[in-house]
């Protein structure tokens, strides 16, 4: 049984103001959240030599070399709440490089393990890094629900912030300010949405045997160490002390999660919906919502968009590549162009204004 819990500062509004360039590029308030010394919510997990810490204690680089990986972990498991690391990415060659932010409980639950993740994925040199979420609920591995993005800045020049949202309604992933992707818990989800207790995990390790070109370019030593950096950490949450068997009683995270679903951070106001739908529009290149190979039968929480179905394979590929789409040559493809991009204008915001409506 869960012993007693205690409630995490889930102090919201809170207090320390974050990036505030994200926030003009993004046309968004800035988040303010509570960071915090490494000491004060992590441990490391594993690679020991390969974790560097700050004179301040507030950065923390994890390497990956011949030799081993590297990780660190939440010193306490959470239901429900926000996370958060900015984090810059190794650079040059770093293909079959993984580098994780993650919420797991797969230490405990191993064949029903809840997991949110943010994945990204190296590439060799000229290639751009790809960030993929994923959502696994209840061990549900063959339902992965993973979407996978091209990031629209360059991530290993300076630190970007990266977020994972949970309440007990919604998941939500936030890339600096701005929201790219949410799902919303429903009776049809059953158990695949995450439902237990998890712990917070930063790893890099050696991925070689799939992570660039489903394994085609391996890890490559000559350009290692490879760096991730971290910064920025913030864990707000009900945090559950003891051993971690199931739900904590009902009522004891009440408190802390009314809280958090009722802060800035959680709403999803319509510039919020406005400003996901943009960078999804952009960025992404793979949704489980239209790979119809691997997933015949529809997933509830998929919000299917036809101006944006239209753009993909039935593999849930980007039927074209993203500078040829977002750069046509000839007058006639700029009109076809502004005739796509209007339509999808159109479907958006009726999409939003009934999402509006229904809240």
């Amino acid at each position: 049984m869960v012993r007693q819990t205690q409630m995490a500062a889930v102090a919201l509004p809170v207090v320390l103001l974050l990036v505030a360039a994200a926030a003009a590029v993004s046309a968004l308030p800035a988040i303010n959240v509570t960071t915090m010394a490494f000491e004060d919510g992590y441990a490391p997990l594993f690679g020991h030599g390969n974790i560097l810490r700050s004179a301040d204690h507030r950065t923390v680089s994890l390497l990956l070399d011949r030799s081993t990986g590297s990780g660190f972990t939440s010193s306490s498991v959470y239901q429900h709440g926000f996370f958060s690391a900015s984090i810059k990415l190794p650079s040059d060659y770093t293909a079959g490089v993984v580098v994780a932010f993650y919420a797991s409980n797969g230490d405990v639950f191993e064949k029903r393990h809840d997991e949110l993740d943010f994945e990204f994925l190296g590439n060799i040199r000229g290639k751009p890094w790809r960030v993929q979420t994923n959502v696994y609920g209840n061990g549900s591995v063959g339902r992965g629900r993973e979407e996978r993005y091209v990031l629209p800045f360059d991530p290993t020049t300076e630190f970007h912030r990266y977020s994972i949202l949970w309440t007990p309604s919604a998941v939500a992933f936030y890339i600096d300010d701005v929201p790219v992707r949410e799902v919303r818990r429903s009776d049809a989800m059953g158990g695949d949405f995450p439902s237990k207790p998890m712990s917070i995990y930063a790893t890099v390790w050696d991925a070689s045997t799939w992570a660039t070109a489903g394994g085609r370019y391996r890890v490559n030593y000559r350009y290692g160490p490879f760096v991730a950096s971290f910064t920025d950490l913030a864990l707000l949450g009900c945090r559950v002390d003891g051993p971690i068997q199931q739900v904590p009683a009902a009522g004891r995270c009440a408190a802390a999660e009314e809280k958090l679903r009722a802060s800035d951070v959680a709403v999803m106001t319509v510039e919020k919906q406005q400003a996901m739908r943009r960078f999804r529009e952009r960025n992404m290149v793979y949704s489980y919502c239209y790979d119809t190979l691997r997933y015949p039968a529809a997933f509830p929480e998929c919000d299917v968009v036809e101006s944006e179905r239209r753009r993909f394979k039935d593999t849930g590929h980007l039927r074209f590549s993203l500078r040829r789409r977002m750069g046509p040559r000839r007058s006639g493809g700029r009109a076809a162009s502004r005739a796509a991009a209007a339509a999808a204008a159109r479907d958006r915001d009726r999409d939003l204004k009934k999402r509006a409506a229904d809240m």
